[in-house]
């Protein structure tokens, strides 16, 4: 299956009065049942900070995802994920750190009654700014979803990260609405709230998500 995520996301309040937008583009290929690809880009990218806003090409990530356990009655589903960030942002513009970091992702996800709990846990190795080699640093992000309705449903999300060379650690709280068009159209849209101090105040997001091609099942049709 190749699947594409585009939308919008944005942070205001931030510390020093400071702002970000950007549009995350997600590409994603199923290889197979067990492997999957993945594409992002977040282009392009505004920022602002004491009345001065700069525009330009965002950061690119590649990254790689397999599936180790799939999730059944008795145990949880769970993979293990790498990706790789390519510096394609402007460093002299403040848009990124000009430097490759590296992302290893654990992910455990279940479904208990009619609720789907999604756990991820991120092990990053950041390029330094103010030095050579990398800054080591945690993530961790734990949400739930459930249909409301046929086509409506609800997610929330816990996440948050620690300190590392390039900012201070922080907290978030998340919640989102989908509308589920068809088996392969899904809108959304939320709103981002900063829990701790140095996180941005206010947040909101918003996309689509579209099922482009079964590449396997035109595959078997062709042979």
């Amino acid at each position: 299956m190749l699947q594409l995520e585009y939308g919008f996301n944005g942070n205001w309040r931030a510390p020093a009065n400071s702002s970000e937008q950007d549009t995350p583009l997600a590409l994603r290929f199923a290889v197979s049942r067990r492997l999957l690809l993945e594409f992002d880009g977040d282009t392009p990218l505004s920022q602002a900070a004491d009345g001065v806003r700069v525009t330009g090409a965002g950061d690119t990530q590649l990254g790689i995802q397999a599936v180790l356990q799939h999730e059944a009655r008795s145990r949880p589903g769970v993979a293990l994920a790498y990706y790789i960030k390519l510096p394609s942002a402007s460093a002299a513009k403040g848009l990124g750190t000009g430097r490759v970091d590296h992302s290893l992702i654990a992910l455990v996800s279940k479904k208990l009654g009619r609720t789907d709990f999604d756990f991820n846990a991120i092990y990053l190795l950041a390029g330094r700014t103010t030095d050579d080699g990398h800054a080591s640093s945690g993530q961790a992000a734990l949400a739930a979803s459930r249909n409301v309705t046929r086509r409506f449903g609800v997610q929330g999300e816990l996440s948050g990260f620690s300190r590392n060379d390039a900012q201070p650690g922080a907290m978030f709280g998340l919640g989102v609405v989908t509308y589920q068009v068809n088996r392969r159209l899904v809108f959304d849209g939320g709103l981002r709230a900063g829990l701790t101090r140095d996180a941005p105040r206010v947040g909101a997001v918003a996309g689509l998500t579209v099922g482009i091609a079964d590449l396997y099942r035109h595959h078997g049709k062709r042979h």
